[in-house]
């Protein structure tokens, strides 16, 4: 179990090294989201911002017009609800060479309640022109997608959950992972399993599930949300019989919108079925208690999908 807020903050040293110009911009949450890591090795090029969330996303525009390199942190709650004019003007808008990087994604803040649980944040980055998406699924891939995301010029959001997770790859596993380019974990031939960020995880524990049952499961892990991996998805409508996607974010706007909007635009047939939050706020609760109670864990993956091929 390694949380991936510790894999973006040692990404982030990483590449303080190699990129001088990089800089790093938190608002008062540096211990939370990991940028402290950065401070401590880099003091000059890192910026407390304090509880100003607006006045941190224009400073990283500006910024990034004088030639350097924001990282932006804070949870994803701030880093697109409570700042959102500023991302579209100043950076969308600017096509500034900005990435947001936000910790504590979805539900599984657990017992922070609704005013923590940021539900919309892949639907409001995703809309956004010039907007890159990723929700990396374990701590290697993070580290990955971070450094990519240093090297692809342009404006760029990324969230990660807040608590630990099991390991699904190796570092060998992600030397040539790219984003906008999603991932086959598992092959499988009956339906597939489209997921990112923290249902990943879940989605493979589905897998074996299944195939325990009899049923071949295809695995993918859709790390960019857009630009979304469309032949990817093509390939699996035509190769299995049936598709569920999953997240931990609502079910409008986000991953499970993408495919449908392909699935639509292309006239292709398949069965299909979005799992995410249902058009609902969120109660408090621990982690577990609340992935049960909105269907978004191992157990519901497996039967909807048995379900879903029933139908």
């Amino acid at each position: 179990m390694v949380n991936p807020r510790n894999a973006y903050g040692e990404a982030l040293i990483d590449l303080g090294k190699k990129h001088k110009n990089l800089v790093v911009l938190d608002a008062d949450l540096s211990k939370s989201t990991k940028t402290i890591m950065f401070a401590k090795k880099y003091p000059e090029r890192f910026f407390e911002m304090g509880i100003a969330e607006a006045n941190m996303i224009t400073t990283a525009a500006g910024l990034a017009s004088c030639g350097k390199l924001p990282f932006v942190s804070t949870f994803a709650v701030f880093a697109t609800g409570r700042v959102y004019d500023q991302i579209r003007m100043d950076i969308a808008y600017s096509n500034a060479n900005v990435k947001i990087f936000a910790t504590h994604g979805g539900i599984s803040v657990g017992k922070d309640g609704v005013s923590h649980q940021m539900i919309e944040d892949i639907a409001l980055m995703r809309v956004l022109p010039n907007m890159t998406v990723i929700a990396p699924s374990d701590a290697i891939q993070t580290g990955k997608l971070v450094h990519l995301m240093a090297e692809d010029h342009g404006p760029m959001y990324s969230r990660v959950g807040r608590a630990d997770a099991p390991l699904i790859y190796e570092k060998k596993d992600v030397e040539d992972i790219k984003i906008g380019e999603g991932i086959t974990v598992e092959e499988g031939s009956d339906i597939s399993l489209i997921s990112c960020g923290t249902m990943v995880e879940p989605a493979l524990e589905a897998q074996k599930t299944l195939y325990k049952q009899g049923i071949s499961a295809r695995v993918i892990d859709m790390h960019t949300v857009k630009p979304i991996d469309e032949k990817l998805i093509i390939n699996c409508i035509k190769e299995t019989n049936g598709i569920i996607t999953a997240e931990e974010h609502s079910i409008i706007g986000g991953l499970g919108a993408a495919v449908a909007e392909i699935i639509a635009e292309k006239n292709l047939s398949t069965k299909f079925l979005r799992m995410g939050i249902k058009d609902t706020f969120c109660e408090s609760g621990n982690p577990s208690d609340l992935l049960e109670k909105y269907k978004l864990n191992e157990k519901h993956m497996v039967k909807n999908a048995k379900n879903l091929l029933k139908s």
